[in-house]
């Protein structure tokens, strides 16, 4: 059978199959080998992180991942930013009647991959099955399971006037490669998400030792959203260098074509690090000598505002206001 049925999710003989033809196949490992109602995991050292997400991208499939990868990566990248060291993922499947299982192969085989790279397991999970017409291909859900590091305290509240913003690599990647799919777009030159998963990075980072107040995963409302979360109720502002920001020549274009700013446009392999003026520098050049990071910048700083503004100064030397996003600008974006 070369399409998901009700009897995919029956729970009976046909969800079996499906779990032994699918995902034991590819997710395998001792824990998840234990069959069980739940995964029982050996003790963890230290205080324990934990973050759960849905995924509902549409289009599925686009160029630099699909909604496989992009599910393991994101889970992950949402435990690094705070500090711990990813290990355990779960993962929840609904999937409307219809769908291809060839594709449903090639997103597990797509999440084992990314949680191989990533160094964790996915752990315990779960199959429904929807009428058609009642769900829009597959959706996944995810938890992530994480061990936080004992040398690291990020927080907003370690942030100071004077600190540095960095930004890991060019902005706006993700959102408008799927834009373009999702419109059938072409153009010379294709635009690939950013889908990564950056606990590697991250762990590089915090392995220096250096004063880092605090970091975010840009993903949707872009870097905007994110300053504006930083700023909120705070006496301290961010003024940015327009100038400083990397996009892409071809982001940028296709952004202007719709109308979009690529400040707001979602990330998924993009991290924000807020650093004492101090050790920027040294934070910049370990993040530029890993793969994932050869486009950083130091974009901005940490001023004394006494309403919490994020300020952009211009191209042409003015300065704007970039207010967080009121509402999603791209739907099913992750």
């Amino acid at each position: 059978m070369n399409i998901i049925t009700l009897y995919h999710g029956s729970g009976g003989k046909g969800t079996h199959e499906l779990i032994d033809n699918i995902f034991y196949k590819y997710f395998y490992n001792k824990i998840l080998d234990q069959q069980g109602d739940s995964s029982i995991i050996n003790n963890i050292n230290g205080r324990i992180a934990i973050t759960t997400d849905s995924y509902v991208i549409e289009p599925i499939f686009f160029p630099g991942g699909d909604i496989g990868k992009l599910s393991v990566c994101g889970t992950v990248n949402d435990l690094a930013v705070v500090g711990a060291i990813p290990l355990y993922l779960t993962a929840g499947f609904i999937i409307e009647e219809g769908f291809d299982v060839n594709d449903l192969e090639k997103i597990a085989i797509s999440m084992a991959n990314a949680a191989k790279k990533a160094g964790v397991k996915i752990i315990a999970g779960d199959t429904k099955v929807v009428e058609k017409g009642k769900g829009d291909k597959i959706y996944i859900n995810t938890a992530g399971i994480g061990s936080l590091r004992n040398d690291v305290n990020l927080g907003i509240a370690n942030i100071e006037v004077g600190d540095k913003i960095i930004v890991s690599g060019t902005l706006g990647d993700h959102g408008t490669a799927i834009l373009c799919k999702r419109q059938d777009l072409n153009f010379e030159t294709e635009i690939e998400s950013d889908c990564n998963a950056l606990n590697g990075l991250i762990e590089e980072i915090l392995n220096s030792k250096l004063k880092i107040r605090f970091m975010r995963d840009i993903t949707r409302g872009g870097l905007a959203t994110v300053l504006n979360e930083i700023t909120n109720h705070r006496e301290q502002g961010i003024l940015l260098d327009q100038n400083c920001i990397p996009v892409r020549e071809e982001v940028s274009g296709v952004c202007e074509i719709l109308g979009v700013d690529p400040l707001y446009i979602a990330n998924e392999g993009r991290v924000l690090v807020v650093v004492a003026s101090e050790h920027s520098e040294k934070v910049l050049d370990i993040i530029r000598n890993n793969p994932l990071g050869k486009e950083a910048a130091v974009i901005g700083e940490v001023v004394k505002d006494k309403y919490g503004r994020v300020l952009l100064q211009t191209n042409i030397r003015g300065t704007r206001i970039l207010d967080m996003a009121e509402a999603e600008i791209i739907p099913r974006i992750c």
